[in-house]
């Protein structure tokens, strides 16, 4: 593992392949021992900025696209219905494929591969941005080419949470985790105001072509990684679907794993269910128009924010054994924040109940991606990753599509659902190993 000196020092650059015995000695932390890693330090081990940099860029574009496709449907067909499937589609295909995507990613390589899924969605979201400028959209290309764009996400998705293990010592798993996790709160932030401020004033074709425009950047932004990274590539005697049944396999038979997609699912439910109420919600209470755009904007940004630092927070104090307990403290406060805050009390009670999901979703994201890497045998990381990540964010589909049918019969009663939704995820922690 690469040497990483205390953060006064001089910046000194490692690449993990020049790495030998001595580093490797000195990088592994003694028992009792705290390296005292910070985030600037970890931002100094070779392909780590560039990897976290492209990842930054592509989460924007996703977040951007996430909100712009439910405004499209809203605007272009007036259709709240149409709008949670629309999200579904943007997210169930590339679950499905999940496995598959596993296999893949061990094959060629984490780093090629997320390069791979950025280049696939450039060209997919340029596609549906010239049918939009040329007025000849209709539902049926915006749903078949939100879900063609699904297909290849969990490349990105899997190699990020492959590589970075790799990338940095054992003991900076839990600090790496919330620098990549607080990352993506801060894009988190923009993505959902840059896209409302876009979208409302330019437009929806514009809109997507400058996240087609991100992505490109991104698959940029990871070349130098893709050329510092050695490609330690396993002899594979199994075909791809072999592969990835056998990736099924093991995160079926071993308990954390199974537990924790449960129990993230569920989760996932909620947050699923809210991508499209709170749209739906701000226009009702705004009336509509560039403003409730903005609003909506907004109100998601807050969010990341207040995600931001929950995450920075949770990989302060996080250390082995305390993953489950992070996860359930999260889970169980979330329901209050989502219902009655989220509805009671109009658009001041959504802001502040969404700040609130947003603060806990920094320690529940950190405990998920660190119980999941540290419980993973190394050999079976990609793999792995794609599977359970698929099985972790099942539930997210499955809640846009549950909200767009319940917000035509009520709006607090698809914030209530959420807060059902994400207690059964509480609920489920407990049937975590403690260790």
């Amino acid at each position: 593992m690469p040497v990483l000196r205390p953060e006064r020092s001089a910046p000194r650059r490692v690449r993990l392949s020049q790495a030998g015995p001595t580093d490797m000695n000195r990088a592994a932390p003694q028992p009792g021992h705290n390296p005292g890693l910070s985030y600037r330090a970890l931002l100094r081990i070779d392909a780590v900025g560039n990897l976290l940099l492209a990842a930054s860029l592509a989460r924007l574009a996703e977040r951007m696209l996430g909100l712009s496709v439910v405004l499209y449907a809203l605007q272009r067909f007036q259709s709240p219905q149409l709008a949670g499937w629309v999200a579904f589609a943007a997210m169930a295909p590339g679950l499905l494929v999940g496995p598959l995507a596993g296999a893949l990613l061990d094959r060629i390589g984490a780093a090629r591969a997320i390069a791979l899924d950025m280049a696939c969605s450039a060209g997919c979201i340029v596609v549906l941005g010239a049918l939009c400028l040329a007025r000849i959209d209709s539902a049926g290309s915006l749903l078949s080419l939100v879900g063609l764009y699904a297909l290849s996400n969990p490349l990105s998705a899997a190699g990020v949470r492959t590589l970075l293990p790799n990338l940095v010592p054992a003991a900076a798993l839990d600090r790496v985790n919330a620098l990549d996790t607080s990352i993506h709160a801060t894009v988190d932030v923009s993505g959902p105001a840059l896209a409302g401020a876009l979208f409302g004033f330019a437009g929806p074709a514009p809109t997507l072509l400058a996240i087609a425009g991100l992505y490109a950047s991104a698959c940029i932004a990871l070349l130098p990684a893709i050329r510092t990274l050695p490609r330690r590539l396993p002899a594979w005697r199994d075909g791809l679907l072999a592969d990835a049944v056998a990736g099924i396999a093991y995160v079926l038979r071993h308990k954390a794993l199974r537990t924790l997609s449960i129990a993230y699912a569920l989760y996932q439910v909620a947050w699923g269910i809210l991508l499209v109420a709170v749209p739906v919600s701000v226009t009702q209470a705004s009336g509509g128009g560039a403003r409730a755009d903005l609003l909506v904007g907004g109100l998601w940004a807050i969010s990341g924010v207040a995600g931001g630092i929950g995450a920075l927070l949770a990989g302060h104090r996080g250390k082995p054994g305390r993953e489950r307990a992070m996860m359930a403290f999260g889970m169980w406060l979330t329901p209050l924040a989502i219902y009655p805050l989220g509805v009671a009390f109009g658009l001041p009670g959504l802001c502040l109940g969404l700040a609130l999901v947003g603060f806990l979703a920094g320690p529940i994201d950190v405990g998920v991606l660190s119980l999941r890497q540290r419980c993973t045998d190394p050999a079976w990381l990609g793999r792995v990753m794609a599977v359970s990540i698929s099985l972790n964010l099942s539930g997210a589909p499955i809640g846009a599509a549950l909200g767009g049918v319940m917000l035509a019969w009520s709006v607090p009663g698809a914030f209530a659902v959420a807060a059902l939704a994400c207690l059964s995820g509480a609920c489920a922690t407990r049937w975590l190993p403690r260790r």
